[in-house]
């Protein structure tokens, strides 16, 4: 009998965010019978993404920063000598592949990219890690082609250590229309516009107040729900009250966000510039119509000319009320009954599909290290 692959799943807790919902959906949906998964959490857990499966080892740091948990890192990978170890988030991937020389060197070593690197590390300080370290890894997953082009071309990385793997998105795991639990949205508003993403400045929910703010002119009764915690939210707040939009926008804190889908007209992401967000995605497997902003060439080529998706045509907010009043002819629905879509472009990311490509990946890169 083939023993199991033994599988650490590093990710700093279980909060929110897309890479956090990734990792939560492997240790569901990869297989015990081939895989002995150990996950490991750094930070204070925030978990809204549901219980791990009690046949998960879960080891808890409960350190204020990853860095800080370096030494009981090292100690608990020479004591458990996993195959593999997948990582995912980049400041984690960067403490890892630095502290690789103290690591078994039988063990592979995966990091997962959740962002275009070159946007979010603008300056010459902060590219290096991507430059030196990112070498260091046995592969990098990456979430679109463009994401690994921009690995390759921007930070020289060997092409063959860049792989493209589809997120898994749990597209049955959403309620519809029909369902009976619609969330907190203020009675007679429309459209009821939803975005959902941690807030800071790269997410661009400082443009999309902004753009809310022209669309009040024709669409009176339109109300947003901004789903999310980050450092940005008392700004955000204070850019609200600015505009005199205390009314017209929630901010609804740390929420799943599957019960705002039954009655969302659309979902908005506006981001300064993204890798492939989960958000976006597992709105779009509910069905809900996608405003978004150019923030990524994956993006952009993924929403391209689809049916029920808006490109805007820059990174501004004055681009992000354009679209929005543009679509809503489309979307002229009653709040009861908002229009759906199929998204066809979602059917590398259904949730059998991206979990088998992710374990036959973790099965090839382990066996070619034995080798």
């Amino acid at each position: 009998m083939t023993p199991r692959i033994k599988l650490m799943l590093l990710i700093p807790h279980l909060g929110g965010g897309g890479a956090e919902r990734v990792t939560h959906l492997l240790t569901r949906h990869l297989s015990q019978a081939r895989f002995e998964i150990d996950l490991i959490l750094f930070t204070k857990d925030r978990s809204l993404v549901g219980p791990v499966p009690t046949q998960i080892r879960v080891t808890r740091f409960e350190v204020k920063r990853v860095r800080h948990a370096w030494l009981q890192l090292v100690r608990l990978i020479r004591a458990r000598q996993p195959d593999v170890i997948l990582s995912g988030m980049a400041h984690l991937n960067f403490l890892v592949l630095l502290l690789k020389p103290l690591l078994p060197r039988r063990t592979v070593i995966l990091v997962r990219q959740n962002t275009t690197a070159s946007s979010s590390a603008r300056t010459w300080l902060a590219r290096q890690p991507y430059r030196h370290l990112y070498r260091r890894a046995d592969a990098i997953i990456c979430q679109s082609e463009a994401m690994a082009n921009d690995l390759a071309i921007n930070f020289c990385l060997p092409r063959t250590k860049l792989a493209v793997l589809a997120n898994p998105v749990d597209l049955d795991a959403h309620p519809t229309e029909d369902d009976s639990h619609h969330g907190n949205w203020p009675p007679d508003t429309w459209p009821r516009i939803l975005a959902v993403g941690r807030l800071s400045k790269e997410k661009g929910l400082d443009m999309l107040l902004q753009a809310r703010h022209v669309v009040r002119q024709r669409y009176p009764q339109a109300h947003l729900q901004i789903l999310g915690a980050g450092p940005e939210e008392e700004a955000l707040r204070q850019l609200t009250g600015s505009l005199n939009l205390e009314a017209a926008v929630t901010f609804a804190g740390h929420r799943n966000p599957a019960q705002y889908y039954a009655s969302a007209t659309l979902f908005v992401l506006p981001s300064r510039y993204e890798g492939m967000p989960n958000a976006m995605l597992e709105a779009a497997a509910a069905g809900l119509p996608i405003i978004a902003t150019p923030c990524s060439d994956g993006v952009s080529d993924l929403l391209r000319d689809a049916p029920g998706t808006w490109l805007t045509s820059s990174i501004s907010a004055n681009s992000l009320a354009e679209t929005i009043v543009a679509s809503l002819p489309e979307l002229a629905h009653p709040p009861a009954t908002p229009r759906r879509f199929r998204h066809a472009f979602l059917a590398p990311f259904e949730l059998d599909t991206a979990i088998a490509a992710y374990a036959a990946f973790i099965e090839q890169a382990a066996a070619r290290k034995k080798t």
